[in-house]
């Protein structure tokens, strides 16, 4: 079943034989987490790239007065890493967290740069994945400066299908950088 979805989901980018596909799985490991759980925690350096098959993460960071700040959400069929750390590295400033029961699709960078030289069509969908997440930033940076926290809400409800229902409201109202007492009045004013 899980090669299946990982399957289906790379068949959007590019078409990969039967005989790639067992490579590519060969270098993934399955990992679960428990509710809370971190799969990256601040001041560690990322060594996996993750794929959400089933769950909910959040990434975030603790800011210099003390307040976590959610900078991006992650729900099945996505990928998640702190591409800084992982590619360079480096310590993360970031933490990753499940917020619900999570079973991800793990690949080190010493696997997947494995698998750029032995699937050159993996590194192909992974250029086209990493162009439609730079679009995704870009078109996010886009929406703040225009919307009001009110569309800025509906937008994200409307984009991740159930996510209202997934997530606290004080983390939307971290993400949405607003407080979550105006996330409630809104909330109530259009239900």
């Amino acid at each position: 079943m899980m090669k299946h979805k990982l399957k289906a989901y790379f068949d959007k980018y590019v078409n990969l034989s039967d005989d790639e596909l067992e490579l590519i799985f060969e270098k993934l490991e399955v990992v679960q987490f428990n509710k809370k759980d971190f799969l990256l925690t601040a001041g560690a350096v990322c060594n996996s790239k993750y794929f959400i098959l089933e769950g909910l993460i959040r990434v975030y960071e603790i800011t210099s007065n003390g307040n976590e700040t959610i900078t991006q959400f992650g729900v099945e069929h996505w990928w998640i890493t702190n591409l800084d750390s992982f590619i360079n590295k480096t310590p993360s400033r970031l933490s990753i967290q499940a917020l619900e029961k999570t079973v991800v699709f793990a690949v080190t960078k010493t696997n997947l740069d494995y698998l750029y030289r032995a699937v050159p069509k993996l590194e192909r969908a992974f250029r086209i994945i990493t162009e439609n997440m730079l679009i995704a930033i870009q078109r996010k940076d886009e929406v703040y400066m225009k919307k009001t926290s009110k569309e800025r809400y509906f937008n994200l409800v409307k984009s991740i299908p159930n996510f209202a229902q997934r997530v606290p409201q004080y983390m939307i109202a971290s993400y949405l950088n607003i407080t979550p007492e105006y996330l409630s009045e809104i909330r109530k004013n259009n239900s």
